[in-house]
């Protein structure tokens, strides 16, 4: 069983996201990896979910608002969890973000985690996503992404792979010991493992990936081999 995680702030925003994250991502999980999927808003998830359910992956969902409205005690079991669980584990978009914090704070005595912006806009530069976060570069669209540490995540993938982007925030700093395995020209830490568990974050959405742009189901599918689905022969397409 695939365990997904998403980080809707609320009931309301999980709600506005269930068609987004029901047929876009669960689904696409489902087929890729032949497992059930099941799909938790953060506050729900800690260490005794994967103690009632038989939990093989967790993937954990990116999300359009700040990290200042977010509950840090509603984030508690999450990071439990990720400090003490085996199975492989990927964080996407704001899903990296928040691995990066959970191997470099101290979540109980953090007063809240801050947005840490890719850079404001230079004078003359185009706003691309004026409703997004304005006068913040935002990264968006369909972009290339350099391997540069080879990995079982990206297996039969090319050197640049091209994956869709959606964030104006990134992480800044590698925690201890993590490898650095991807970056882009505009922003160095796109994927990330931890140094001794299954255990990765990609800033970019490989569960967007598209008929013309199908690498990020390669790097899903990977992520399924690595938790010990049988991906050779899941060919359904989401």
């Amino acid at each position: 069983m695939v365990l997904y995680v998403a980080m809707a702030k609320s009931e309301q925003d999980y709600l506005d996201r269930a068609g987004e994250l029901l047929f876009q991502h669960k689904l696409r999980f489902e087929g890729l990896s032949g497992w059930p999927c099941l799909m938790m808003r953060y506050p729900w998830v800690g260490p005794e979910v994967v103690e009632h359910y038989p939990i093989r992956a967790i993937v954990i969902s990116g999300f359009g608002h700040g990290w200042d409205e977010m509950e840090m005690s509603e984030l508690y079991g999450l990071y439990d969890l990720l400090h003490a669980v085996e199975v492989p584990v990927l964080g996407i978009c704001g899903g990296h973000q928040l691995l990066a914090h959970v191997f470099t704070k101290d979540f109980r005595s953090t007063g809240e985690l801050r947005d840490q912006p890719m850079r404001r806009l230079q004078p003359g530069e185009p706003d691309w996503a004026p409703d997004y976060h304005p006068g913040y570069f935002v990264e968006t669209g369909i972009q290339p992404v350099t391997v540069i540490h080879p990995d079982p995540l990206f297996a039969e993938l090319p050197e640049v792979i091209y994956v869709r982007q959606s964030h104006f925030c990134e992480v800044k700093h590698l925690p201890a010991d993590f490898h650095l395995l991807a970056s882009s020209d505009h922003c160095r830490l796109q994927a990330m493992r931890h140094p001794r568990r299954p255990v990765y974050g990609v800033q970019f959405h490989p569960e967007m990936y598209t008929e013309h742009y199908p690498h990020g189901r390669r790097v899903l599918l990977n992520f399924f081999t690595i938790a010990g689905a049988d991906t050779e022969n899941q060919v359904t397409e989401g």
